[in-house]
């Protein structure tokens, strides 16, 4: 079944202006999502760490392009949202288009 998308404009970042490596906590559609760049891509993640809630934006990139949470060090793959430290946890992901220099996230509706 293919999922259907509501794309949402995140308001106040550019994607010229995303710094490469650099958490951004951005709200869009109500909820908290984390983005950071790597490249010409733009990565989108719930925000909260699946573990123990903490501010993933708090936390750090680590030279693979893994997203390091703050207060128990597990790795998320911030392409896919895999734990890469071997806990079994999920990072959430969401979809993301770069339309001119404006960053769309996909929310899921169906």
């Amino acid at each position: 079944m293919m999922k259907l998308y509501e794309w949402h404009k995140v308001e106040g970042v550019s994607f010229v202006q995303m710094e490469e490596g650099k958490l951004v906590e951005v709200s869009v559609a109500d909820k908290k999502i984390g983005l950071l760049r790597r490249g010409d891509a733009v990565y989108a993640f719930t925000a909260a760490c699946p573990h123990a809630g903490a501010r993933l934006c708090d936390g750090w990139v680590d030279p693979l392009g893994r997203i390091v949470c703050p207060d128990h060090k597990y790795r998320f793959d911030s392409v896919n949202g895999r734990n890469t430290t071997g806990e079994g946890y999920k990072l959430f992901t969401y979809p993301v288009e770069i339309r001119g220099d404006d960053v769309f996230v996909g929310i899921i509706i169906a």
